[in-house]
């Protein structure tokens, strides 16, 4: 028995699999900063990265992987209460964008853009949490 993939559930973990590669770009330039045996013998990352925009890149993943925490839980609670609305289905959809251009204007330091992103991440959280205490 299998069952369908909602949307919700999918782009959660379209988001997921995002966020599973958005560390490379910063541990590049690492390298190129350090070389392969200095990055890899500093996994505190004790020595800071010299490039600005590789520091916005770690922050912006972390970032990612925090808010994905959260949008998971509610993505598969609707799953399991098969509460997915085209509401949800569109919040999810708006998840993954948002936090793909979060990632990419935060790494490039666009703080009046990076903000609206979030944002718009953060209210998608929202309108699954609400979709699911609709159904209480």
């Amino acid at each position: 028995m299998t069952n369908a993939i909602s949307p919700e559930l999918y782009w959660t973990v379209l988001t997921a699999g995002l966020a599973s590669v958005l560390w490379i770009p910063y541990i590049l330039q690492r390298i190129l900063e350090l070389g392969p045996i200095a990055t890899f013998s500093d996994p505190l990352r004790d020595v800071a990265t010299k490039a600005p925009w590789a520091q916005r890149a770690k922050n912006a993943h972390t970032n990612m992987i925090e808010n994905l925490v959260v949008f998971a839980v509610l993505a598969l609670t609707i799953q399991i209460i098969g509460g997915g609305t085209a509401a949800t289905a569109l919040a999810a959809l708006l998840f993954f964008a948002s936090r793909a251009a979060h990632y990419v204007v935060y790494t490039l330091g666009l703080p009046w853009v990076r903000t609206p992103m979030f944002l718009i991440g953060f209210f998608c959280q929202l309108t699954l949490l609400f979709a699911i205490l609709a159904r209480g």
